[in-house]
């Protein structure tokens, strides 16, 4: 098991070294100017083992997506009997937040990524797929859990739209020029705001419910 550990764990860092030699190139030349064969010179190995841990030259930039992928999954599969999933995929975006994480969209440099992303039509479509594939995959956790496939869909595109817009919000603001540790300060009520609306569904927000109540 150790050995198996330390294997696993070797894969994972050359996979995350050929994709920050892979997005340090991509910021400096744009996406479509590098090669897979430039990538792989630059990261000391060869072009198959790059195909190997990224089958699309996208996912070297978008690369987060994997992790992103087995988190979620991690997130409706261990959390406690009972628990709506909306809660624990509340309590994901705050962790995700309170950590600084990328996929929190509230970090340092999301303008340069944003840069190299909007100027590829690859890029962004791949994207868009990502968010599909994220859709996909807890519909049919959910699916497992329920039985109902309708449901379980309707719920999980829901979940997606949700983790989503509060990436976009992020990011986008940080890219109007807001100052970070604001938009991370602001992000925690938009978090909040984001579930509320899922979980209640369209209508007042808490707020103007507590004043007029």
């Amino acid at each position: 098991m150790a050995e198996q550990g330390l294997r696993e764990r070797k894969k994972l860092a050359t996979r995350r070294m050929i994709a920050d030699i892979a997005t340090g190139l991509f910021v400096v030349r744009g996406f479509d100017a590098v090669t897979v064969a430039e990538i792989a010179e630059a990261a000391g190995v060869s072009k198959m083992t790059v195909f190997n841990y990224f089958p699309r030259k996208e996912d070297l930039y978008l690369d987060r997506h994997l992790d992103r992928l087995r988190e979620l999954e991690a997130v409706v599969r261990e959390r406690p009997a009972g628990e709506p999933v909306s809660v624990a995929m509340r309590h994901y975006q705050h962790e995700l937040l309170a950590a600084h994480h990328p996929l929190s969209g509230a970090i340092e440099g999301v303008r340069g990524f944003w840069s190299v992303l909007h100027e590829s039509p690859a890029l962004m479509s791949r994207m868009v797929e990502q968010e599909h594939e994220i859709a996909e995959l807890l519909a049919r956790l959910l699916a497992e859990e329920t039985g109902d496939e309708f449901r379980s869909r309707l719920v999980g595109s829901l979940l997606t739209a949700t983790i989503t817009t509060i990436w976009h919000t992020a990011v986008g603001r940080i890219i109007a020029g807001d100052d970070v540790e604001q938009v991370r300060r602001d992000q925690v009520a938009v978090i909040d705001d984001g579930f509320d609306v899922l979980e209640q569904g369209i209508g007042p927000r808490r707020e103007q419910l507590h004043s007029e109540g």
